[in-house]
C-alpha cells in the first residue's frame, strides 16, 4: 500500500478535530540549514488550487503523489471516507471548479494523433464529490476544444454551460463551438446557441442566458462583436475591430444586475483599468478602479454573480482590491494578524462564512488555512512543502528599479543569499518568459534554489514585460533580441555599479523566452557572461510561427510575431551558431507542446556543425517526459541538478 502524502495526513488530522486557534501565529525564524538538496526545492507543492464546496466543507485541490498531481476531493469533517483520489492517467489536470456541494467540474486536455498528426484535445468531466461517479460531458460529439465553460448555476443545481466545437473541420459549421446546457450529475444537454461562423467565444450574464459573441476573421484580421439584451432577441452586430490598425472589442467582464450595464477593463488612460460599460452604445462610464502604474488582473464576481466582489492586480508583488466590504474586513483582520506575511483569500463558501487563506512570504512557500469566520477560528489545513519548516525564512526577495540605456525605468525582482554580505556576489540573470508575462515577489523554489547556492538572483521586467501598461508594453514591439536584450544587459550594469555583482562572474538562466534571452545572449553578447542556460528555449523565430500554423489564428499570430521581431532572421540564434562564444546547457521536455523540442535540438544540431564541442562549448539534454511547465518532480530534480553542476564548473558561487 501506498503511504499517504503529507498533505492528505495533515487534512486528516484536521478534519479528526483540529485545534482551534485564533490567527496563524508565526513561527519563530530558524537558521538556514546546509543539509538541503535540490530535490527540496524541485518538490512539487503539496497543495495546489485548493477550493472549496459552496457550503465549505468539502475540498477539491491538486496535490503532488509520489512525484505527480493528482485531484483529491476531501471531506473537511469528521467521518468516514473523508478523502478521495481520482487519477486521470495521463490526462492533464488544467482546472477544477465546484458546481454545487455534490458535484464538480474538472477540465482535462490530452495529446492524441489526428490524421498523423498530434493534437491537444480538452474535454470537462463532472465529478461527483465522493469520486464514485465521473461523467465525461459531450464525449460523442465534442471536436477538438470541449472546455470553456461560460456559466456556472448558482442556485445549487448541477447546471453549466459548455461552449464546444462539434467538428474539427472548419469548412463545417460545427468547427465553431455551440452551446449548451449540461447537467454534469446526467450529462443530459440541451443545446441553448447554435454555432455562428468565425465567432470563437460566447457570454452568458449571471441568469445563464447567453448575451455576446465574439468573432474573428483571420484572413481579413476583423474582429466582430454580436450582442442581445435579453434571451429572446436576435444577435446583432454592434462593433468591429480592425486588428491590422490597432482596433479592438471591449467585452464585458461581468454583467450587471441592470441588464444593459456591464464591467469592462480598459486601458484609455494608459494602463488597464475597471469602468462601467454602457451595452446599448459600448460607451465606456464611471471609472470603477484603477491601480496606478499598473495594469488590473482578473475580477472576482460577487455571490450573485453580478456585481464586483473584488479586483486582482499585480504591483511589486500580487494585491488584491476587495469591494466586498465583509471579504474587506476580513482581509484586513488576517493581514493584522499575520504580520509581515502575506494573506491571500483563495476561496469561500457560497455565504462567505468559511474560506481557504495562503499565508506566505516570498522566502517562504507558506502554509493554506482553513478559516471559519463565524467561529473566529483558523487552522492549518496544508504546508505548500515539507521540505522547508515553516519558521524558516529563506533567501530575502525585493523589487529594485533601475534605468535603462534610453532612460526607461525597469522594476527587477533582486534576490539575495541569506545570511551573505549582498556585495560582490556571484550573480544569476533570469529574464522571464512569455515575454508578455512579469516576475513579481513571490516564491520561487528555482530562484531561491539558486540563491540558496550562493548567487544574487535579478529577475528584470525588461520593456514588453505585462502589468506596467500599454506604453511599456509597446516599447517591446520589434525590439525582440534587441532593446528587450540591452534591458537585461543593463540589469546587469545596475548591479555592477551597486557593487552587488562581480562582474566577472554573472550567468544568465532562463526558460521559454527567457531561454531565447539566455541562447541570444550567448551568441550576441558572449564576453558578458560566463556561462548561459536554457530551459525549453525559442532558437529559430521563423520555425516557431510554422509550428503555429497547426493552431487556429496563425495569421493573427504570425502578424504579432513579425510585431515583435520584424526580421526573423537577424534575432534568432540558430542563424548564428558559430558566434556562441558563452558555454550553453540547453534542456528541453520531449513533450513539450508550447515550444517544440526541436528548437533545442536544431540548436545543438547547429553547434555541432558550427565546430562547437560537446561538453564544453555546449551541454544538450532532452528529458522524454517533461512538458513546458515543470509539471512532473522528477524533471523539475534532474534540471536543477544539472543546472547545479553547470555552474559550478562555469560559474562557482
Amino acid at each position: 500500500m501506498k503511504s499517504l502524502p503529507v498533505v492528505l495526513l495533515i487534512m486528516a488530522a484536521f478534519v479528526a478535530g483540529p485545534v482551534p486557534a485564533q490567527s496563524p501565529a508565526p513561527a519563530a525564524e530558524t537558521a538556514v540549514p546546509v543539509q538541503w538538496t535540490a530535490k527540496d526545492f524541485a518538490a512539487l507543492p503539496l497543495m495546489d488550487g485548493p477550493a472549496l464546496s459552496p457550503d465549505g466543507t468539502r475540498i477539491a485541490t491538486r496535490v503532488a503523489v509520489n512525484g505527480e498531481q493528482q485531484l483529491v476531493i476531501a471531506e473537511l469533517r469528521d467521518g468516514p471516507d473523508r478523502i478521495h483520489m481520482l487519477g486521470l492517467r495521463d490526462n492533464d489536470l488544467n482546472w477544477w471548479k465546484w458546481v454545487n456541494d455534490d458535484w464538480l467540474i474538472i477540465g482535462l486536455g490530452a495529446e492524441t494523433s489526428v490524421q498523423g498528426m498530434p493534437w491537444y484535445i480538452s474535454r470537462v468531466a463532472g465529478v461527483k464529490r465522493d469520486g464514485s461517479k465521473i461523467n465525461v460531458l459531450a464525449r460523442s460529439t465534442a471536436g477538438q476544444n470541449a472546455d470553456d465553460v461560460i456559466w456556472v448555476a448558482r442556485d445549487g443545481t448541477p447546471r453549466i454551460l459548455l461552449s464546444y466545437q462539434t467538428s474539427i473541420y472548419s469548412n463545417q459549421p460545427g468547427f465553431w463551438p455551440q452551446v449548451d446546457e449540461i447537467d454534469v450529475s446526467t450529462g443530459r444537454t440541451r443545446t441553448v446557441q447554435t454555432s455562428r461562423n468565425n465567432v470563437r467565444g460566447w457570454y452568458a450574464d449571471a441568469t445563464g442566458t447567453v448575451r455576446m459573441g465574439v468573432g474573428f476573421d483571420d484572413a481579413t484580421r476583423t474582429g466582430i462583436l454580436f450582442y442581445r439584451p435579453d434571451g429572446k432577441s436576435r444577435f446583432r452586430t454592434v462593433d468591429r475591430a480592425d486588428r491590422r490598425k490597432g482596433e479592438k472589442l471591449i467585452v464585458p467582464l461581468i454583467f450587471t444586475a441592470d441588464p444593459g450595464k456591464a464591467i469592462a477593463s480598459d486601458d484609455k488612460e494608459g494602463s488597464d483599468a475597471l469602468y462601467e460599460l454602457d451595452l446599448a452604445t459600448l460607451q465606456l462610464g464611471r471609472k470603477i478602479f484603477a491601480a496606478p502604474g499598473f495594469d488590473v488582473g482578473w475580477v472576482e464576481a460577487s455571490r450573485s454573480g453580478d456585481a464586483l466582489a473584488g479586483v486582482h492586480y499585480v504591483a511589486d508583488a500580487p494585491t488584491v482590491h476587495w469591494f466586498d466590504p465583509d471579504l474587506a474586513r476580513i482581509q484586513a483582520d488576517i493581514d493584522k494578524a499575520v504580520g509581515d506575511r502575506r494573506a491571500r483569500i483563495i476561496s469561500t463558501s457560497s455565504n462567505g462564512q468559511r474560506m481557504i487563506v495562503h499565508v506566505g512570504t516570498p522566502d517562504q512557500p507558506g502554509l493554506y488555512y482553513y478559516y471559519d469566520t463565524a467561529a473566529g477560528t483558523m487552522n492549518l489545513l496544508s504546508k505548500v512543502s515539507d521540505r522547508f519548516a515553516p519558521g524558516v525564512r529563506l533567501a530575502p526577495v525585493r523589487t529594485i528599479r533601475y534605468k535603462a540605456r534610453d532612460g526607461l525605468e525597469i522594476a527587477a525582482v533582486l534576490t539575495v543569499p541569506a545570511g551573505r554580505d549582498p556585495r560582490n556576489l556571484p550573480l544569476i540573470l533570469m529574464p522571464h518568459g512569455g515575454p508578455f508575462a512579469r516576475d513579481a515577489e513571490e516564491w520561487d523554489w528555482w530562484v531561491q534554489f539558486l540563491a540558496w547556492r550562493g548567487y544574487a538572483v535579478l529577475q528584470p521586467n525588461y520593456r514588453g514585460s505585462s502589468g506596467y501598461g500599454t506604453a511599456f508594453a509597446e516599447k517591446g514591439e520589434g525590439q525582440w533580441g534587441l532593446s528587450m536584450q540591452d534591458d537585461l544587459n543593463d540589469a546587469v550594469d545596475w548591479a555592477v555599479q551597486q557593487g552587488l555583482a562581480d562582474p566577472k562572474r554573472v550567468c544568465i538562466v532562463g526558460a521559454s523566452y527567457g531561454g531565447y534571452a539566455a541562447m541570444r545572449a550567448a551568441q550576441r553578447d558572449p564576453g558578458r557572461f560566463r556561462c548561459a542556460v536554457s530551459y525549453a528555449g525559442v532558437s529559430d523565430l521563423a520555425a516557431m510561427t510554422r509550428y503555429d500554423r497547426r493552431f487556429l489564428y496563425h495569421r493573427t499570430r504570425n502578424d504579432w510575431m513579425k510585431e515583435q521581431a520584424p526580421d526573423f532572421a537577424a534575432v534568432s540564434p540558430i542563424n548564428a551558431a558559430a558566434q556562441f562564444g558563452t558555454p550553453i546547457l540547453m534542456v528541453h521536455g520531449r513533450k513539450d507542446r508550447r515550444v517544440p523540442v526541436g528548437q533545442s535540438r536544431e540548436m545543438a544540431e547547429k553547434l555541432k556543425a558550427a565546430g562547437k564541442v560537446e561538453g564544453r562549448d555546449y551541454i544538450y539534454v532532452e528529458q522524454p517526459l517533461a512538458d513546458h511547465h515543470f509539471s512532473r518532480e522528477a524533471d523539475r530534480a534532474d534540471f536543477l541538478e544539472r543546472l547545479d553542476a553547470f555552474l559550478r564548473a562555469h560559474n562557482p558561487a
